[in-house]
């Protein structure tokens, strides 16, 4: 009864597009703001606290913590790809003494006001751990060829240990974000954010954002680290690191409205579990001190980030060298507030495949039957890695991004999400052609390798392998791979 309902209310819609397409006009669902970005994971080997920044230019320009904590450096790359294999330059050593002389920490690049900036954490040949905050400025039209000046260090209300600087705009105003030990509190580090007289100057009394007192942000260490801030839809996300770099290492995340007043800390909202963090199951461990950037498109968030493909680290974190850079698409809610997912598998991205007629509703596993829902959670359950197919022949399988080996495959023409057995009749079973969206060339369906005529279609909002015979069905076909 509900599906002949919902199959009458289609055909009016369909009949009012079509006659508000007008004659010969030919009405289909919106293609989606944001489609699908692939990459491959990592983008960078022993590269952490990575910072990506696209300049107008058309260039990502990517600077990250070096192992050897000694130096600067730069990669710039058209696409972010690209960066995985271009040519690193050093733009900065180390002093041979005293400060900026060690523990060269989380560099971050900016361009302001026709000039490039570098935001970076040292220490002191005399005392390591005298760790501060410091700009360099660089003039030339590319950076790693700039010609570079030390501006010297950010002067905060305290000489205390402080890192991990980072600056953005809201509504015209620059605003300068970090992290500090407050001396009066009994933790490592929290936020501060500050409104800016000129990149390398704050100015006012820095507001004092979160402290670590939430027990996923005090495991090993209580650290509130690594701000990165995002903007979408009237309001602003202030990412950050917590706990201590290994596998407890994990991102919260503040909130507040880009109208309020940033510097007041009750503008802001905390949130009260982790939003992204370690990954067992795809083998990703301690994600965390990220930065945000776009696609090549600019349609799509992508967040970056580093993290280590094993738990188990042998002495202290800071002197494991493997931590990497990760790249992977930044999702967003019906009520405008990022979804991160989990920390997806090495190799490449997943995408989710939204429903053709049913916009909102995504292809989703759910106690291992495939469906399409809304507002699915966790939002892993919805993402799909297109590799090559089981069954080879140019075909395609689709692998669930949380259960790594799973696949979609049907049986008895029902489609379900299982565990690859190796066996002929499974490959066969989990291949498919993609092919053009049978309602809509921009989108994508999925024909059966093994029943040549079927296709991956909702029915009840569940997935069967049917052939499509009308236009509804064919439009039950039809996916937008986001």
């Amino acid at each position: 009864m509900r599906r002949t309902a919902v199959r009458l209310l289609l055909a009016l819609f369909t009949v009012l597009a079509a006659t508000l397409a007008g004659p010969g006009g030919t009405a289909h669902a919106a293609v989606p703001d944001s489609p699908a970005v692939t990459y491959t994971n990592p983008i960078a080997e022993k590269r952490a606290d990575p910072h990506i920044f696209r300049h107008t230019d058309g260039y990502y320009y990517f600077t990250a913590t070096v192992p050897e904590y000694d130096r600067i450096v730069l990669r710039r790359a058209t696409t972010l790809q690209g960066l995985s294999t271009a040519a690193e330059t050093t733009i900065w050593t180390k002093h041979s003494s005293g400060v900026m002389g060690a523990h060269i920490w989380a560099p971050e690049i900016h361009s302001i006001d026709g000039k490039w900036y570098v935001y970076f954490a040292a220490g002191s040949t005399s005392d390591v751990w005298a760790i501060r905050m410091y700009v360099l400025e660089g003039t030339g039209a590319n950076p790693l060829t700039a010609s570079w000046t030390e501006k010297g260090q950010i002067r905060t209300q305290w000489e205390s240990f402080s890192l991990d600087a980072t600056t953005f705009t809201v509504n015209g105003v620059r605003y300068l974000a970090w992290a500090q030990r407050n001396p009066s509190e009994d933790n490592n580090t929290s936020l501060f954010l500050a409104r800016m007289s000129n990149p390398w100057t704050i100015q006012g009394t820095p507001a004092e954002l979160s402290r670590p007192t939430l027990s996923w942000e005090t495991v090993g260490y209580k650290v509130n680290e690594g701000p990165a801030l995002i903007q979408h839809g009237g309001q602003v996300f202030m990412t950050y690191s917590a706990s201590a770099t290994d596998a407890n290492y994990c991102l919260g995340m503040l909130t507040a409205s880009a109208t309020a007043d940033l510097t007041d800390p009750a503008s802001w909202t905390k949130s009260q579990s982790p939003v992204f963090r370690t990954s067992a199951p795809t083998s990703q461990y301690g994600p965390g001190h990220n930065s945000f950037t776009v696609s090549e498109d600019g349609r799509s968030d992508v967040l970056v980030y580093h993290d280590r493909g094993y738990k188990d680290i042998s002495g202290d974190p800071l002197n494991d060298p493997n931590r990497r850079t990760r790249v992977q698409k930044v999702y967003w809610k019906a009520d405008g507030t990022p979804d991160f997912g989990i920390p997806v598998a090495d190799g490449v991205t997943p995408k989710r495949f939204s429903s053709y007629n049913f916009a909102d509703r995504f292809v989703r596993h759910w106690e291992y039957r495939a469906r399409i829902e809304a507002n699915v959670s966790p939002l892993a359950d919805s993402q799909f890695r297109v590799v090559t197919g089981l069954a080879g022949s140019g075909t395609v399988s689709l692998e669930s991004a949380n259960l790594p080996g799973y696949y979609l495959r049907h049986r008895n023409f029902e489609v379900w999400v299982e565990k690859n057995d190796g066996s002929t009749a499974f490959a066969s079973d989990a291949s498919f052609f993609q092919r053009a969206g049978l309602a809509d060339p921009a989108g994508v369906s999925y024909e059966s390798a093994n029943y040549p005529g079927r296709y991956v279609r909702h029915y009840d909002y569940l997935l069967y392998v049917q052939a499509p015979g009308t236009a509804t069905d064919r439009a039950d076909a039809t996916f937008y791979a986001q």
